[in-house]
């Protein structure tokens, strides 16, 4: 049987903000092809987390490696180049522009802007990319059924619709690896539903790997492929879906309670 390729390789990460610590000796790792959950209480660390593999953080200690290669010597936007897109807990969309037009913008590292091939290309090739960029933007509003508010502003929709139009905008960078910070949290059941599918087909048929935070225990057993716990800023367990949620140490101290099980049909705030 063939080892798994390992993407991302977290290991030793401590991040600290002033004297206050928010991350203590994190490691974990994430196969390609994964839909790798990280799970804990509010204040656990997990979005701290993220923001040190996206590099709105730089932590003090360890390191994250990025197919083998060092991901932490990285700008944000060099991230986004060598294919690690993200969602954010809050929203990030411009409101006042259309949906498409939002999620264009998460191509601009991909357009050419190099100063001195500027004029050149912008007479002989902006065209032909702004159009392919278009066609595959359409394919992406298909694949998330959001074609009857392509053209709407994107502040005019729904909570569950701009979370879809912010996931379009980062599948947009075309990702190896796409974060995603609670993209379920404030949705209805059936919106809920749908973006698990959603998230599914990215990872089964898009081959997108998945590094995602969410409270929601059943959609964290039902579609990860692990999971890792965070309580503190520090990992307490790591393992297959079904077996973290019946630790003991996670029920305690995530949970807050001694008999819960992933049969419960509660969400965890």
């Amino acid at each position: 049987m063939t080892e798994p390729t390992k993407m991302l390789d977290v290991t030793d990460i401590s991040l600290r903000f002033g004297g206050v610590k928010a991350l203590t000796d994190i490691s974990f790792h994430v196969d390609e092809g994964e839909i790798f959950s990280l799970i804990g209480p509010n204040g656990a660390g997990k979005t701290s987390m993220l923001n040190c593999i996206s590099g709105r953080y730089k932590p003090q200690e360890g390191s994250i490696l990025f197919d083998g290669k060092d991901l932490l010597s990285r700008s944000i936007n060099d991230r986004a180049k060598i294919g690690i897109g993200r969602t954010f807990q809050n929203l990030a969309l411009f409101s006042h522009m259309s949906v498409i037009d939002n999620i264009l913008v998460g191509r601009h590292h991909m357009m050419k802007n190099n100063f001195l091939t500027g004029m050149l290309y912008w007479v002989g090739g902006a065209q032909k990319e702004e159009a392919a960029a278009r066609a595959e933007i359409e394919d992406i509003i298909d694949f998330l059924e959001i074609q009857h508010v392509r053209n709407e502003p994107a502040g005019s929709l729904s909570y569950g619709l701009r979370k879809r139009v912010e996931l379009a905008r980062a599948i947009a960078i075309k990702p190896k690896l796409i974060l995603l910070d609670e993209p379920m949290a404030g949705m209805n059941l059936e919106e809920k539903e749908d973006m698990a599918r959603y998230i599914i087909e990215l990872n089964e048929q898009y081959g997108i790997t998945v590094v995602m935070i969410e409270h929601d225990m059943g959609v964290v057993v039902d579609i990860s492929h692990r999971v890792a716990v965070l309580d503190f800023g520090q990992k307490i367990a790591e393992g297959l879906p079904e077996e973290v949620v019946e630790d003991e140490q996670v029920k305690t101290a995530y949970l807050g309670i001694d008999d819960f099980s992933m049969d419960d049909e509660k969400e965890v705030g």
